[in-house]
């Protein structure tokens, strides 16, 4: 059974078309991630979902009511945790959180257990103004106001974005106990290392679904031979690579640059030789397995369909 049904969704912001005939859906009860860089196109169809913005073409459903004519029941039905931080920064912790029950009709004490694991760790900064706390505790104190009247589907935008490691951490250590117990829930995260916390996921890019499947599914299809390559001089390294005849693609990720070769009959000698007839200096190459950011930027090459 689907939570979130959409079909050939559009949306543009006059020219610029940032939603580009996006279908998905999303099952009851799953964690699902959209993944890709700033301007993807997430947050634009997070707002259709909610129901902040109306699609230029096609429909959505969420949890059976249609994101254009059900608005107002569906509003009641799901919680919103904007990418940028909109509690009030001069309420107090207890203050935000009272409020956003009440808008939506309920008590702190009516639905304290759904956000008691969270919330037992803000308790005590409960009279400490939002605006005045950490970027990891902002986070959890606006996850509770998400939460707080119940939700049937839980829509996080970019919820990690400018948190440190371990919180972010922390963070998906609480929605995955949320998933657990039932929540269906649709997160986005220009986090590439994020993506394997998801069931499902979906990379997008320039307002387009590059794929969806398992995380390890979309992994296993990147089949060219990959290499990590480290030299003396990066920067004169990542040009001469990309320049080479057996060269697919080349980036940089880390200390090293991750080489894709066109072919399986290119091997870890003929590439040090290459760089070695070119004078670099402290060479490294080592075959690696593809990660996700690997298959995002194979994804990435492939060109646009045509209109």
């Amino acid at each position: 059974m689907d939570a979130i049904i959409i079909e050939n969704v559009s949306k543009s912001y006059g020219e610029a078309l940032a939603v580009a005939d996006v279908s998905l859906s999303i099952r009851v009860g799953e964690l699902f991630g959209l993944i890709g860089p700033d301007g993807a196109g997430k947050t634009t169809l997070f707002k259709i979902l909610v129901t902040l913005l109306l699609p230029d073409a096609g429909r959505a459903t969420v949890v059976g009511r249609d994101v254009v004519r059900d608005y107002k029941d569906l509003r009641q039905r799901v919680g919103y945790m904007p990418g940028r931080f909109s509690l009030y920064p001069d309420l107090s912790v207890q203050e935000n959180l009272a409020f956003f029950a009440t808008v939506f009709g309920t008590t702190i004490r009516q639905n304290y257990h759904l956000i008691q694991e969270i919330y037992s760790q803000l308790e005590p900064f409960k009279n400490r103004r939002a605006g005045q706390l950490s970027g990891g505790m902002k986070q959890k104190l606006a996850l509770c106001c998400a939460l707080i009247h119940k939700p049937e589907v839980l829509f996080l935008d970019e919820p990690t974005t400018g948190v440190d490691a371990v919180s972010r951490k922390e963070f998906w250590d609480m929605l995955r106990k949320l998933n657990e117990r039932g929540l269906t829930t649709l997160v986005s995260t220009p986090y590439m290392d994020e993506a394997d916390r998801c069931d499902r996921i979906a990379f997008m890019q320039t307002g387009r679904v590059l794929a969806v499947d398992q995380p390890s599914v979309i992994t296993n299809r990147f089949r060219k031979p990959l290499f990590a390559v480290r030299a003396a001089d990066t920067y004169r390294l990542i040009q001469d690579l990309r320049q080479a005849p057996f060269t697919e693609s080349c980036y940089s990720f880390g200390e090293f640059l991750h080489l894709t070769v066109r072919s399986g009959g290119v091997t870890d000698l003929q590439i040090g030789q290459y760089l070695l007839d070119k004078n670099h200096r402290n060479i490294e190459i080592q075959p690696i397995q593809p990660g996700i950011e690997d298959t995002f930027m194979a994804l990435m090459n492939q060109p646009e369909p045509t209109a």
